[in-house]
């Protein structure tokens, strides 16, 4: 799917705001990207949309957990099924996450910075190497 159609169907819009497309674009060519956009400036389409136009699991780093479980409840009230790994989580709960994003058919994983580096996560990540993306 193109991108253009992937932002009218998640999100209704018949255009990028400014610069946004471009950023995209840059993604999808496998550009690292660093896109510095004000508040409210559309950030988050930026990763959103190629993750999207792409095969495989985005994975997405942010250390604000209210900022994942708004993004994550906005991707699924759209369709998209995203879901959240942090500290507010227990083992069992974290280790749910990390099966339904490895043999589910899930896009977006929130994790928060300090998860990377647990044993759980360390273990279980690299089963989807190849298959997924990081951004955030």
């Amino acid at each position: 799917m193109e991108i253009g159609e992937i932002l009218y169907k998640y999100w209704g819009h018949t255009t990028f705001r400014s610069s946004q497309e471009e950023i995209i674009r840059q993604v999808i060519a496998g550009k690292d990207s660093l896109a510095l956009l004000p508040t409210g400036g559309g950030k988050s389409i930026c990763f959103q949309v190629p993750a999207l136009a792409m095969p495989g699991l985005c994975i997405v780093v942010s250390p604000l957990i209210s900022l994942m479980r708004d993004q994550v409840q906005n991707l699924n009230g759209r369709g998209i099924k995203a879901i959240a790994v942090n500290s507010a989580m227990n083992k069992r709960e974290i280790d749910l996450a990390i099966d339904n994003c490895v043999y589910g058919d899930y896009k977006f994983l929130y994790v928060s910075p300090e998860r990377l580096s647990t044993a759980v996560f360390k273990a279980r990540a690299p089963q989807n190497e190849g298959k997924s993306h990081c951004c955030g």
